[in-house]
């Protein structure tokens, strides 16, 4: 267990299952529920870590896969670790690259020793264990690191899951014990597919194993929706009241409510940096697709009732013609805003939890959104 990592509880809603925390690592503080800008290749795209840190980021999760493919996990570490190499002095998560190999290999070869694949960047031979991945993420130097291990794709077969189910109990041991870094947290996932008893089973036996703390992984990799909440509520009661609970790459704003509501303190996703590039934002009035034409004389800012930086200084207008003319500032503008955006619906969200409101918040937001609407925010 880390010396420098710790998660303290500070309330339990008590009409919900939504939790307030403090998660304490080498590089600061995180107030829990948090949601992590994701910076796959030591950067989140187009946003220097000063700008992260004046949008009230807190922590920011990089990926194992791509930073071992380049510039290489040694590179890294020579230059004094992720932190110092990409200028950031908050606390980093490092998903362990079980994702992305199968992401981006269809054709990769899962071996009880391990997985073979190819570069998605050149073609070459590679190969990732369990001890692999803990080497590749204790060379990063990240405060958060996680075991390696299938994700089981959607649909799946109940015997193919299981099997995964095993083989992951026994990657997660390897993991824990060729792990050394004792300021790094070990976080392990849970997976069991879209079946109740694989999922409980995954969870008896990880918790066995004993981490610092738990995710929840193999959700919003195609299934139904519906489906995804339903297994998130199922699994997170299940998890260990002390320990922090993360599920892995559930982002729209919503699924972020009903994932808190369900007892889940960390969240990821790719959501509003990707949809920023592609020029749609976020606000109080529902998503601004800025390239619609009747945004073309639109005098007013993205959100009228947003503080960042973008919505003080810059029109739709403007924000519209830069998106339309593909210039560069189109895209650092928007996800400006997209990242304040979601820092600024997780304060909202821990002051509701602390006033115990959080459920007249969430119906206030269906309210307005409609049915239809369901990614529509109110901040």
């Amino acid at each position: 267990m880390s010396k420098k990592f710790s998660f303290e509880l500070l309330k339990i809603e008590t009409n919900t299952k939504a939790r307030l925390g403090l998660i304490t690592t080498g590089h600061g503080t995180i107030e829990t529920p948090v949601f992590m800008p994701v910076g796959t290749q030591a950067a989140v795209k187009t946003l220097t870590p000063e700008e992260l840190k004046e949008n009230d980021t807190s922590i920011i999760l990089s990926n194992t896969y791509h930073l071992f493919l380049r510039p290489g996990n040694k590179l890294i570490k020579n230059m004094g670790g992720l932190h110092k190499f990409m200028n950031w002095n908050g606390p980093i998560l490092t998903d362990s690259g079980g994702f992305q190999v199968f992401s981006l290999n269809k054709l990769a070869k899962i071996k009880e020793e391990g997985v073979y694949f190819n570069s998605h960047i050149n073609g070459s031979k590679c190969f990732l264990s369990p001890e692999i991945s803990m080497e590749i993420q204790q060379d990063l130097g990240a405060d958060i690191v996680m075991v390696f291990d299938e994700p089981v794709p959607y649909p799946s077969s109940y015997e193919y899951a299981k099997n995964s189910n095993e083989m992951n109990s026994r990657w997660a041991e390897r993991c824990k014990k060729r792990h050394s870094e004792e300021n790094q947290a070990l976080f392990g996932i849970i997976q069991g597919a879209m079946f109740k008893d694989l999922r409980k089973q995954s969870v008896e036996n990880i918790v066995e194993i004993g981490f610092d703390g738990y995710a929840i992984g193999g959700l919003s990799v195609g299934e139904p929706k519906d489906l995804m909440l339903e297994f998130v509520d199922y699994t997170a009661p299940l998890l260990p009241e002390e320990k922090p609970r993360y599920i892995m790459g559930v982002g729209t704003p919503t699924d972020i409510i009903k994932g808190i509501l369900c007892g889940i303190d960390m969240f990821d996703c790719v959501l509003p940096t990707r949809n920023a590039r592609n020029g749609t934002l976020f606000t109080s009035e529902g998503k601004v697709v800025i390239k619609n034409s009747k945004y073309a004389d639109d005098e007013s800012p993205p959100d009228p009732i947003c503080l960042c930086y973008t919505c003080r200084h810059y029109s739709r207008a403007y924000l519209r013609h830069l998106f339309v003319a593909q210039e560069i500032l189109s895209s650092r503008l928007n996800t400006i805003h997209n990242v304040y955006f979601y820092n600024n619906l997780m304060k909202r969200i821990r002051e509701e939890i602390k006033k115990d409101s959080l459920l007249d918040f969430y119906a206030s937001v269906q309210r307005s959104a409609g049915r239809d609407q369901e990614d529509k925010q109110i901040q």
